[in-house]
Order: structure tokens, then C-alpha cells, then sequence
């Protein structure tokens, strides 16, 4: 009989997907998953999962998230005589004091970054630390929360109560602009959340906005919620690449699946030196607004796009005003005791109720039925006998009532379909798509 495998070990499940996306040629996600060696390593720090999303031109973004992967995972186990919290942020800060070295050294990969999105299981709890627009997220029963903060310049011009969600003005910032990334600046600010308990059935997902962007969140929480990690993970990739993969598409989902990791919430009394985002983050991120802004103003003013212009230009000083209020604002001491504050950072963000709605089994349902269409009129080989079993159990369920079956059923029927569209091109002409 092979060793047991100890209890943190043996009750944790968790899968890595990474998925170039339908329209880029390379795959500038990068992904780390280091697991606990011993129990003084449990003990001392955890499992370490991370997703980092590269930017930058030619291969500059894919060096960005290697190098993250790569450097942090050593760097936070190196210093063992810091707590965890400390080492979290201190690997983070070492990280990208490396990427921003080696992006000046080499004009290619001048001002190279990438986002960097941590969770770290130990006997404390979840512990996150965070730059930039991936996510962390939390599925506990039917309810989904984002337990990171997007550093994206929506998100900040919200979060200072410039623009309000849905507003117009809101609708005409640009998604995908960033405020803080790893590597193209020698400091950066660093969000710490948590330690947030642990309880059996927790399930978290990390992701580069290539899923987020493309999936909305009671989606996500509802797959996750009713298909095993394995499954929902190929689904969830799926279905962000028939929403037309504009992205990378990266995930790791982590399951607790027994009381080996489970606990009653953060301990120890240990020291941190993680800061409330409302603070350093806070006013560091209105100086990134004011200068985004004011360029969005100039380029707008220039194309003589005069309302929007002036729109930005108003924007960016009311930005930089909150950013000098909050600069002299002695929000958080800079040291503070994590059992004196129960947890770092201001998680979570959003919270989403993500049971199976009979909407989403019809949207399930209508892509189901698409992809048929497609596969019918391109003339694919599909094995028709297993995919039509799929649909007619997903058809029952959800004619008896019985969504979360019927979930199950449908997203195994997308994943089914997706797989034999990407064995078409293994295929020669005249091979038969029946099993033997």
C-alpha cells in the first residue's frame, strides 16, 4: 500500500486550465500551483495557487506571467521567519521589482507587465494577495463572491463614486484598462484579503478576465455549484470560447473537500503588514485615474471630440483631489495585528446568488441546440448516439422541474459537442466518428 497522504493534502481538489482563446496567436496567461511539501510548510505557509495575465508586445507578456509564476511562489517560501501576510506582500513586491529589471534591460520588453492573483491555503484560512484585473472568487453554498478588488479604471472611478454602475458615463470607460499591474513601475500597491475561513464544500476559483469578461457571475457560481471542479472548469472554458474567446482563457479552481483544510477562521495573533486598499492602494490608484483620464481628455480633444474630453478632464481632477485626501489620511496603521482585525482587506466585492435558474438552463439549453445547428450544417462527424443521450436527459430534467440536474446535463452536452468540433481537424477524410 502506497504512504497516506496527510489530511491537507488528501482533502483538497483542484484543477488548471489555460486556453489560448479563438482570436491570439500565444497564450500570455501563466499559471503556479505549489502545494505544501510537510507539515512544517502546511504550517508555515500552505498551497500557493496563482494566475498572472501578460501584457505587453511581441512576447513580452508571456516573459511577465512566467516570470511571476515563477519567482513568487520561491519567494514567499523563502522567508519563513515572516508571517504569511508579510510574505505574501513581500513576494509580490520582490516580483515586481524583478519583472520592471528586466523590462528595462531589453527595449523589447520595455514596460512589461502582467496581473497577479494569489490564494494561499493554510491552517488560517484563505489568504489572498493581489494586483491587477483576475479574479478570485468564493462559491460557499448558492452564493458567489469576489473577494478581489478589480484594479481596472471602471472599477477605481466607482470605487472613488465618480461614475455609478450602469450610468452612462460608466458605460464609456474602457473595460480593459488597468491601473496597477506587475513590472511596468518599480513599486506597486499591493491588495491583501483575508485570512477568510474555511468550511468543507468551499469551492474558489482564479481566473484571467479572459473567463470573467466573458461569463457573467451567476453563471459561474451556478457551474461551479453543480458540476464537479473537473467538469466545470472544461465547461467554463467552453463557454467562454463560444462567446468568441477575444482572450486568454485561464482558471484554477480549488475545492475543500474534507476537515483537513476546513477551519473555524483565522488565528495565531500573527503580525501583518498588509494596508487597507482605501489607504496606499486607494490613493495610488487616483493618480493612475487622474493620469488615464487626462490622457483619454487629450487624445478625445484632439479628435475633437470636445464633450467627452471635457467629461475626463473633470473626471481626472476630482481624482486627484480624493487622491490627495486620502494621501494624508491616516486610514489603517501600517502594523496591525490580523487577530485584532479578523481579516485584512475590505472582501468581498460582489456578492452573487447563483442557484440554477430556469433562465440559465435555457441559455444552457439555446447554445445546445446552436451548436447541433452548426454541427449539422458544417457536415461534422459527431458521435450523434451520446450526444443526443446528453440532450434528452437534460430535456427531461428540466421538464421535471429539476435545474440543477438539467445544468449538469447541458454543460456536459456543450463540453461533448466542443470536443468533437476540435477532433475535427484530427480527423482524415472518410474516418468514422463511431466508437468501436
Amino acid at each position: 500500500m502506497g504512504q497516506q497522504k496527510p489530511p491537507y493534502i488528501a482533502d483538497l481538489q483542484y484543477v488548471v486550465r489555460s486556453d489560448v482563446g479563438m482570436r491570439r496567436a500565444m497564450n500570455q496567461d501563466s499559471t503556479s500551483v505549489v502545494l505544501a511539501e510537510d507539515d512544517q510548510a502546511w504550517t508555515m505557509r500552505g498551497h500557493v495557487f496563482m494566475v498572472a495575465d501578460g501584457m505587453g508586445a511581441h512576447a513580452a507578456g508571456e516573459l511577465a506571467s512566467k516570470l511571476a509564476v515563477d519567482n513568487l511562489p520561491h519567494l514567499y517560501n523563502h522567508d519563513r521567519e515572516l508571517a504569511a501576510p508579510q510574505a505574501l506582500e513581500k513576494a509580490l513586491l520582490d516580483t515586481n521589482g524583478e519583472i520592471h529589471r528586466r523590462g528595462l534591460a531589453n527595449l523589447d520588453f520595455r514596460a512589461m507587465g502582467t496581473t497577479a492573483s494569489v490564494l494561499v491555503l493554510f491552517p488560517q484560512g484563505a489568504l489572498i494577495g493581489h494586483v491587477g484585473d483576475s479574479r478570485i472568487y468564493r462559491l460557499r453554498g448558492q452564493q458567489l463572491e469576489q473577494l478581489t478588488f478589480d484594479h481596472s479604471l471602471q472599477w477605481e472611478l466607482r470605487s472613488l463614486k465618480i461614475i455609478t454602475e450602469g450610468s452612462d458615463s460608466y458605460k464609456s470607460v474602457p473595460k480593459n484598462v488597468i491601473t496597477r499591474s506587475l513590472g511596468p513601475n518599480s513599486n506597486v500597491a499591493v491588495d491583501l484579503e483575508g485570512p477568510f475561513p474555511l468550511e468543507i464544500g468551499d469551492t474558489f476559483l482564479l481566473c484571467s478576465d479572459g473567463l470573467s469578461g466573458q461569463i457573467e457571475d451567476r453563471e459561474i457560481g451556478s457551474l461551479l455549484a453543480h458540476l464537479p471542479p473537473e467538469e466545470a472548469a472544461t465547461v467554463l472554458v467552453d463557454l467562454a470560447n463560444l462567446r468568441g474567446g477575444p482572450d486568454n482563457i485561464t482558471l484554477v479552481v480549488v475545492q475543500v473537500n474534507g476537515p483537513g483544510l476546513a477551519t473555524l477562521g483565522p488565528g495565531g495573533g500573527r503580525r501583518a503588514t498588509g494596508r487597507s486598499r482605501d489607504a496606499d492602494g486607494g490613493s495610488l490608484a487616483a493618480w493612475v485615474v487622474l493620469g488615464v483620464c487626462w490622457l483619454l481628455a487629450g487624445v478625445l480633444w484632439l479628435a475633437d471630440q470636445f464633450g467627452p474630453a471635457i467629461l475626463f478632464a473633470v473626471v481626472g481632477v476630482v481624482a486627484g483631489a480624493w487622491g490627495l485626501i486620502l494621501r494624508f489620511r491616516n486610514c489603517v496603521p501600517a502594523e496591525k495585528s490580523v487577530s485584532q482585525t479578523d481579516k485584512l482587506g475590505n472582501a468581498p466585492y460582489v456578492t452573487t446568488a447563483c442557484s440554477a435558474e430556469n433562465e440559465f438552463v435555457q441559455t444552457l439549453a439555446t447554445i445546445l441546440r446552436e451548436l447541433r445547428e452548426a454541427a449539422v450544417e458544417a457536415g461534422w462527424q459527431v458521435r450523434w448516439n451520446d450526444f443526443e443521450h446528453l440532450c434528452a436527459k437534460a430535456e427531461t430534467a428540466s421538464q421535471a422541474g429539476d435545474n440543477p440536474s438539467a445544468v449538469r446535463s447541458y454543460a456536459q452536452g456543450i463540453s461533448f459537442m466542443m470536443h468533437e468540433l476540435r477532433n475535427q481537424q484530427n480527423r482524415r477524410p472518410g474516418d468514422s466518428a463511431v466508437d468501436l
